[in-house]
């Protein structure tokens, strides 16, 4: 009879422990972004600007992974990536006698992840603040040489609490607001701790503890993120990672002939993985230029979109203009779908030319002709 106890006492005990462990851990990362691009500048940014640029191809960000447990989500439900982009460049200022000119840019990037029913599973956010300093000449000064990071990247360099007394970092903010995200759908997020005419988290609320900065310029981008959103191969379960490779290498000064141009490339992932292989893959590219004449008199239009390469389309003009096989936009599609199912490795070892184009007689080289080392790069930053 006592052996029968025990035994019964033995097989609740496992039960127990079986209910306990029913959660499912969503891996997910942080991210930098600036929501203030599309709305409102963000009032808690510190004085301190960063003059941009890599070489070409050296700035790369990825977040570090935290982890968010979702209630009730099975890891092998089918969800869908997104990725949005949003850049503003309104604060960018003429240069003058006593003053140095500015292109200054604020571009706020998200990635997330999205059942079918609208439910964010995971959420990145990061930004890329960068500044082009040129005179009242029309001649660049910014060193050309410098990187270009990331909010999340700069963490306690960027300065908030050591220069704002902010109660925490932006990218530990920003971060507290990319959980919060996970779990609910967009009108959830619209309505609930953030106040979308303050843009601030309302007081009193749980986000308002640990997120003090404007808010309401990362909901959109996190609404665009959704709306971008496509079934490219993730799960539930797999982890997300948004990752950039920021440039002004390509920035040139003015001339008697030419306007000079401030010019921000980034390319742009949002990826999945899992396993050490890529289970989804999104890319677009930016490329975001003020132009100004040999006075230093900016003569672009501040307040016109800038638009993504995706974003662009057949605008983009590679068809019209180059005859290429298929626009930038499709043609960064094949190759993400290209590397999807594949390692870092893997990536890595597609071959190509000095050009860095996929080399002939490749699968790839059919629908992608473009230069694909950007691309492999960014690839590889992703997946470390």
């Amino acid at each position: 009879m006592k052996k029968l106890l025990a035994l019964i006492l033995a097989i609740s005990l496992i039960a127990s422990l079986l209910v306990g462990c029913a959660g499912t851990t969503v891996v997910v990362g942080n991210c930098t972004c600036t929501a203030e691009t599309t709305q409102a500048t963000n009032s808690d940014t510190p004085s301190t600007t960063t003059q941009a640029t890599t070489a070409g191809t050296t700035a790369a960000t990825t977040t570090d992974a935290a982890q968010t447990t979702m209630p009730d989500a099975s890891t092998d439900v089918a969800v869908k990536t997104g990725l949005s982009v949003s850049t503003n460049i309104s604060d960018s200022v003429s240069a003058t006698a006593d003053a140095a000119g500015a292109a200054k840019y604020d571009v706020t990037v998200a990635a997330v992840l999205v059942d079918d029913n609208g439910v964010i599973v995971s959420c990145v956010i990061d930004s890329i603040p960068a500044t082009v300093n040129f005179n009242a000449a029309g001649e660049i000064t910014a060193d050309l040489a410098m990187s270009v990071p990331t909010k999340n990247e700069m963490g306690d360099s960027y300065g908030m609490v050591a220069w704002g007394g902010a109660i925490a970092e932006w990218d530990a903010q920003v971060a507290a607001v990319a959980e919060y995200a996970v779990g609910k759908t967009v009108d959830e997020l619209k309505n609930g701790d953030i106040d979308m005419t303050t843009g601030k988290a309302k007081d009193g609320s749980d986000l308002s503890s640990s997120a003090t900065i404007y808010l309401a310029g990362y909901v959109y981008a996190i609404e665009a993120a959704v709306n971008n959103a496509q079934h490219l191969g993730a799960k539930a379960g797999d982890e997300l990672v948004l990752a950039t490779l920021n440039s002004v290498s390509g920035s040139t000064s003015a001339t008697a002939e030419k306007a000079g141009t401030a010019q921000l490339d980034a390319d742009i992932t949002a990826l999945t993985k899992a396993d050490g292989k890529i289970t989804s893959c999104y890319i677009d590219s930016l490329q975001a230029k003020v132009s100004f004449d040999t006075t230093g008199a900016i003569t672009t239009d501040l307040s016109a979109a800038v638009q993504t390469k995706n974003e662009l389309g057949e605008a983009y003009g590679m068809v019209a203009w180059a005859g290429a096989i298929a626009e930038w936009d499709a043609q960064a599609a094949s190759f993400a779908a290209y590397v999807t199912g594949k390692t870092a490795a893997e990536v890595a070892g597609i071959a190509i030319t000095e050009t860095t184009k996929p080399a002939d007689g490749s699968d790839l080289a059919s629908s992608v002709t473009i230069a694909i080392g950007g691309f492999q790069a960014l690839i590889a930053k992703a997946m470390q």
